[in-house]
């Protein structure tokens, strides 16, 4: 007989699949190879060692990338450089960050490119399609699913939101704006998360946190976990959906890290565990 407890399991299991489908797919965080910084003006970049920017299996001379005063950043291509831009055969274009929906994306070979924008920084976010972190993944082991880490938390909204300070891995600031807080009580003691808005409109709330598992079953920095909008005063706290960010995978990711006012003094043994590399 089925019940509502194996039910719920089956859930969770769905999402997690569905979580790794998208982590081993060619454009996932796993691919990533390199997160190569520019500098103001022009940036010449091939596999090339007297390039600025050197990736190993690109052409000998890619192109060039300009950064301009106005903060326009655009590449040329070589005229041999069997690259495209957003799937296409062209010579220029301006490059669009990941702040857009759909960032401007240089390919050539099984590799790729985006620009990213980091508190004014700009650099290129290298993936390969072939990298051993993507081929050799081996799947994430994770604590075994619990209903009782669904967790239904009180809401109590702030007006107007906190503005939550949020360290990054490489050494900026984030700024997200914290609509409330979330209250629960756990083996008599209450605790209260910050969730926040990652951009304007969006419909779910994010949760960067860490706990007394971090650095020790679980990743150090920080896991994260996306929850619906708070109805009628009770937002659900799902910490089997708990996950690793992308810097538990690869040095090339620009996480946020947990702020202070997310770091639990309560052992959270839901979601993924430590990731173990296969190599």
């Amino acid at each position: 007989m089925t019940t509502d407890s194996d039910a719920y399991v089956r859930d969770i299991e769905r999402w997690h699949a569905e979580r790794i489908r998208r982590l081993i797919a060619p454009e996932g965080w796993l691919s990533l190879v390199g997160l190569e910084w520019l500098k103001p003006g022009a940036n010449r970049i091939g596999s090339a060692a007297d390039n600025d920017i050197v990736l190993a299996k690109a052409p000998g001379r890619l192109g060039e990338i300009a950064w301009g005063d106005d903060g326009v950043v655009s590449i040329e291509l070589a005229a041999d450089a069997s690259a495209t831009i957003d799937g296409r055969h062209a010579a220029h274009a301006i490059l669009e960050d990941d702040s857009h929906a759909n960032p401007t994306t240089v390919a050539f070979g099984t590799m790729n490119f985006i620009l990213v924008d980091r508190g004014g920084r700009k650099g290129l976010r290298v993936r390969d399609s072939e990298a051993e972190t993507r081929t050799r993944f081996a799947g994430i082991e994770r604590f075994p699913v619990d209903p009782r880490w669904r967790i239904e938390a009180d809401w109590l909204p702030q007006d107007p939101p906190l503005e939550l300070a949020t360290g990054t891995a490489i050494g900026t600031i984030e700024r997200y704006p914290a609509p409330g807080r979330a209250a629960f009580e756990r083996d008599g003691q209450r605790f209260e998360l910050y969730p926040v808005l990652e951009a304007p409109g969006d419909r779910q709330l994010f949760l960067i946190f860490a706990d007394a598992t971090s650095g020790r079953q679980t990743y150090g920095a920080a896991r994260f976990l996306y929850t619906d909008m708070p109805r009628e005063g009770r937002i659900v706290l799902d910490f089997n959906k708990a996950y690793n960010p992308p810097c538990a995978f690869t040095p090339y990711a620009t996480c946020p890290l947990a702020p202070p006012e997310n770091r639990l003094e309560l052992a959270v043994a839901a979601g993924e565990l430590k990731y173990r590399k296969p190599f």
